[in-house]
């Protein structure tokens, strides 16, 4: 299983989510080889959320992605949000964070 995989499979079991999307970005950053699965960008989608705020909501995801965490994912640039506020930004992905110059 790739660790996007691992990612996209954990976070579904443990947040239920109604919109996930996980893109590898390990490409954009100069220390990552061509087959590097160390940088992603997460956006999800939970009514999880609800109640919570930003950092309540990053240490929840953190902790579920414990194990990635420790095992090579360098990086992970969470976008979390209850329905309303995806339905509010008009369910637009938000941009990646440009890196290495590109």
């Amino acid at each position: 299983m790739s660790m996007q995989q691992f990612i996209e499979q954990t976070l579904q079991q443990g947040l239920a989510p109604d919109w996930l999307s996980v893109t590898n970005e390990s490409y954009l950053h100069r220390s990552s080889g061509p087959d590097a699965e160390s940088h992603f960008k997460v956006v999800v989608v939970s009514s999880v959320f609800e109640g919570e705020r930003l950092v309540a909501r990053h240490r929840r995801v953190n902790t579920l992605l414990a194990q990635a965490l420790q095992n090579g994912v360098h990086a992970l640039a969470l976008h979390t949000y209850t329905p309303a506020e995806w339905q509010a930004r008009g369910e637009q992905l938000p941009d990646s964070t440009k890196c290495a110059g590109h």
